[in-house]
């Protein structure tokens, strides 16, 4: 019996903080100019990564902030809702479904003062 290897991808997004929050308040626009430098800046990282196409991927979100605040891995899925589009532009998978994309809660992990920042972990699915 031949053991299936998953493969894992470590994308660093460029933001120090979350650039997409559901508390925030902002102008529709403002907010719309933001999904799209999000969604692009992933497409862009993910094909630099060479991800191939894949039947199916978990696209999980870490954040690890710059302070030890209490915070709530809710507010995170604004940003996750625009990295999983990017995915998507990228052309991992053909949409963001439950048939092609796992979306488990964001990680918030320990704080780092000196290295604050977003990773993007896209993990292979195999069925």
């Amino acid at each position: 019996m031949t053991k299936t290897q998953t493969r894992v991808w470590r994308i660093r997004l460029p933001y120090v903080k979350p650039p997409l929050s559901l508390n925030a308040r902002q102008h529709w626009a403002a907010r719309a100019r933001e999904t799209r430098r999000v969604r692009s800046d992933v497409r862009l990282l993910v094909r630099a990564a060479r991800v191939p196409p894949l039947s199916r991927v978990r696209v999980q979100l870490e954040y690890t902030p710059r302070d030890g605040r209490r915070r709530d891995t809710d507010n995170l899925v604004a940003t996750l809702k625009a990295v999983c589009d990017g995915v998507v532009d990228a052309g991992v998978v053909p949409d963001d479904t439950p048939e092609f994309m796992g979306k488990p809660e964001p990680v918030i992990t320990a704080p780092d003062r000196v290295d604050p920042h977003l990773r993007l972990l896209l993990v292979e699915e195999v069925l």
